[in-house]
């Protein structure tokens, strides 16, 4: 979840960045010219801001992702073991149970008397 975060952060750092940047041209005491080369300029750095942009969320994606498959992984390991020790339990016990039966099996064999 803070993979998530974390790139959502970024992200927003990002374009706060770009927006500040735009404001802070349009805001400047430049001639209409000056500041439209700047914001040419700016408008060409565009595609290669989103391209960053882009990659970073697609490094944090693969995070997660990963981060999502270890998780699953570890859950199935600990799925597989409680199974594994529930069988395991289970025959012990399906043992123990056969052995006290044959116990009072030969406990109830009646006797024969010669009367």
């Amino acid at each position: 979840m803070s993979n998530n975060r974390s790139g959502s952060f970024i992200g927003g750092m990002m374009l706060g960045a770009t927006i500040g940047a735009l404001t802070g041209l349009l805001i400047a005491p430049r001639t209409g010219r000056e500041t439209r080369q700047l914001l040419k300029k700016s408008a060409s750095a565009l595609p290669e801001l989103a391209e960053d942009i882009s990659t970073s969320v697609q490094i944090q994606a693969d995070r997660l992702s990963a981060n999502a498959r270890s998780n699953w992984d570890d859950t199935l390991d600990r799925l597989r073991d409680a199974i594994s020790a529930g069988i395991d339990a289970s025959l012990r016990e399906s043992q123990a149970m056969k052995q006290q039966n044959a116990q009072e099996k030969s406990n109830t064999i009646p006797q024969h008397s010669d009367s």
